[in-house]
């Protein structure tokens, strides 16, 4: 999603006054990405707990409640496209409200019927929310400095992550219940509605589009199973972890902690290699290790190798940045946008299905069979990587990137 550029209202209006209103819209920004960070490490770090030991639910519950709350980015577009003609800061406040009234309501359901409902509200904000931030920033940024500015906004996010964990930590720590820590969260993301409206609204969205062409075939199909794996490690990995090896919340917290620490660590290191290796190589990498992960969900009965594992398994979610950086070497400038937005529909379409065909499987034949399904989908995912163009024969002829029989 793109916007405008910040510009003048009036030509009365200096220079200095412009690049003043950049950096105040950037602070309130920076602000408000902070606060979504803290309500969503809450979320994330108490959820596994929250579902089994408040809500005790089954396998197939967990699996249901999940396609509930990925089936909101599918609509998500949709709901940007009816929007468009808002300025952004105001359509970010809105979903910050729906993030805030979800997540807090989670202190008052007793019934899954109620879970449900308020998982979708908060999961519709928060996915209509997740480009806003990026566009917001490339219109604020000045000229010439949209990735200091991209880097600036993403660690405001990951230190409001920190300080959620860091409090949730503290708070289970001196017997305070979790259901009151969602009224925490909840505010948290109220408070980041309120900076929106330090953010300028000269920015106005364009309606989101797609881009589905045979080119790209490979790309949309590493989406989708990518979006299978996403959901196994969070739906069902921490679950797993809490109902079958009783893993307390402070436990769950410093997991979560530790997984940020670590991606904070790695991130940039997968990026350099990504440029040094190239994405087909990264990705199979990626793909062999995943097979190997989940094999050890499946038949490894040690809580501690399987909390080391949660931590790595993760922190591997970086290496999903080659998929992003193949459509830049494949896609026009004018495309990538379009084609990325289409990559993220393809994974949601999988994250909506793949907790329901779980939580089936879990219910009925055990966990492992929720996890030896990923065994699956990562062996098919090599072999779709395996087909992607190198990098030197994308040099040679970008036009390449095509294809379906491209190696």
């Amino acid at each position: 999603m793109q916007s405008t550029e910040v510009q003048p209202q009036s030509p009365l209006i200096s220079d200095t006054e412009v690049h003043a209103r950049r950096r105040r819209g950037l602070l309130f920004l920076g602000i408000a990405c902070a606060a979504v960070g803290c309500t969503m490490a809450l979320q994330l770090g108490l959820n596994a707990n929250f579902v089994v030991d408040e809500m005790h639910l089954s396998g197939q519950q967990q699996g249901i409640l999940e396609g509930f709350r990925e089936s909101c980015g599918i609509l998500a577009l949709g709901v940007l496209a009816l929007m468009a003609w808002m300025p952004e800061p105001i359509i970010a406040a809105l979903m910050l409200v729906l993030l805030g009234l979800g997540v807090g309501s989670y202190t008052y359901v007793d019934t899954f019927t109620w879970l449900i409902i308020s998982s979708v509200i908060w999961s519709q904000g928060l996915h209509v929310w997740m480009p806003l931030p990026n566009s917001m920033t490339l219109a604020l940024a000045e000229p010439g400095k949209a990735g200091h500015r991209l880097g600036q906004i993403q660690a405001a996010g990951n230190v409001g992550s920190a300080a959620g964990l860091i409090v949730a930590l503290v708070l289970t720590g001196s017997g305070f219940h979790l259901r009151p820590m969602y009224l925490i969260a909840g505010a948290a993301a109220l408070l980041g509605c309120a900076a929106c409206f330090g953010i300028p609204r000269q920015m106005k969205a364009e309606r989101p589009r797609l881009v589905f062409k045979r080119k790209y075939s490979l790309y949309y199909l590493l989406c989708f199973l990518e979006g299978w794996r996403k959901q196994i490690c969070l739906t069902f990995a921490g679950y797993l972890l809490v109902k079958k090896y009783g893993t307390p919340p402070q436990t769950m917290l410093l997991l979560w902690i530790a997984i940020n620490a670590a991606g904070w660590f790695v991130a940039p290191r997968v990026g350099r290699w990504i440029d040094r290796a190239g994405e087909k190589r990264t990705l199979v990498f990626y793909y062999i290790s995943l097979t190997a992960f989940f094999v050890s969900y499946a038949l490894i009965e040690s809580r501690y190798f399987l909390w080391a594992l949660f931590i790595v398994d993760n922190v591997f979610f970086v290496f999903t940045m080659a998929l992003t950086t193949y459509v830049n070497r494949i896609a026009p400038q004018e495309e990538h946008t379009p084609t990325l937005s289409m990559g993220v529909a393809m994974n949601h379409i999988a994250a909506v299905t793949m907790p329901l065909v779980g939580g089936l499987l879990w219910d009925r034949f055990g966990y492992k069979w929720a996890f030896l399904t990923g065994v699956i989908t990562a062996a098919l995912s090599i072999v779709v990587a395996q087909k992607l163009p190198s990098r030197e024969r994308l040099a040679e002829a970008p036009a390449l990137a095509a294809p379906a029989g491209a190696k």
